[in-house]
């Protein structure tokens, strides 16, 4: 089954676009207002944001294995591993990525990278120790499937601007320190107030495109296997294991939430729309929809 079988995901697509096309339009609205408060020049403010884009850009896939903990492994280092990512490859039309391990006992995985030809895989031990070989190749072909469907690098661009408003955010009474009052209102807080306006709004779209593209991706990796039953096996083992974890752990690696199958956080204070992933019940119903599209149920 080549990847023409199965095709990139026409709503995620949509999404990606509209997400990046308001996210640029919130970011140049973001832009315009501080320079009109802040004694700063539009070019070199510009030329900072975009040589820091640029830097994230190409090196996306190396910041997030290093966020991790994530060891790239050879083939004589890891040879079922291997194995097992080239034939899924294969069945996907798609390059083999890099192919990372994470030394923790919490059974997860993600993918990072710009593109298809510059991209990784890691999964954890845990992940490979707990699960069944046919689990495993689920959850590497969900992962191959963001890789397929580029969400990894909308997911990456739009956290950079995230986290650059929040950094003015927190930093707004020194970026506006030396400016002048505006109606009796210090510049700082003008700063601090848009800042995080804009924060909260691309935090929504960010957390509204990473729901989908889950669904997305267990669509992909069920019709690339053949066998939506073994993704669906390995979520549930994967989120009751998590609970098992010590809280301690998942706090180390909780920055990567919004990127594994299945985040170490699973409830939010706020509700779904905060989470960055679909409920599990919701995962798993979709995934029955897809097993009976299959003829599998």
């Amino acid at each position: 089954m080549k990847r023409k079988a199965y095709g990139r995901d026409r709503g995620l697509t949509f999404r990606m676009l509209l997400t990046g096309g308001l996210l640029g339009l919130l970011y140049v609205i973001f832009g315009a207002v501080l320079i009109s408060f802040l004694n700063v020049q539009l070019v070199p403010m510009i030329l900072i944001i975009a040589g820091i884009a640029i830097f994230q850009y190409y090196s996306s896939a190396k910041l997030a294995l290093l966020a991790s903990g994530a060891k790239v492994v050879e083939r004589d280092q890891a040879p079922e591993l291997h194995d097992m990512v080239e034939r899924l490859c294969a069945m996907a039309d798609l390059p083999k990525p890099k192919i990372a391990v994470i030394d923790t006992e919490m059974p997860n995985a993600f993918a990072t990278g710009r593109n298809p030809k510059n991209s990784a895989v890691a999964v954890t031990t845990g992940l490979w120790n707990r699960l069944e070989p046919q689990e495993v190749e689920a959850v590497l072909a969900h992962e191959l499937s963001h890789i397929a469907n580029r969400d990894v690098l909308i997911m990456t661009l739009a956290g950079f601007f995230a986290m650059l408003a929040g950094l003015l955010a927190r930093w707004g009474a020194f970026f506006g320190g030396g400016g002048r009052d505006r109606g009796g209102v210090p510049v700082w807080l003008i700063v601090v107030v848009v800042s995080i306006v804009t924060y909260l709004l691309s935090y929504i779209l960010i957390r509204t495109i990473s729901r989908y593209r889950e669904y997305a991706a267990d669509r992909g990796a069920a019709l690339i296997t053949g066998t939506p039953e073994h993704l669906m096996s390995a979520l549930q083992k994967i989120a009751s294991r998590i609970s098992q974890i010590p809280q301690k752990d998942l706090r180390e690696v909780e920055a990567m939430n919004a990127f594994f199958i299945v985040p170490t956080k699973v409830k939010s204070a706020f509700g779904e729309l905060f989470l960055t992933h679909p409920p599990l019940e919701k995962r798993l119903a979709a995934l029955e929809r897809v097993s009976r599209e299959m003829g599998k149920l």
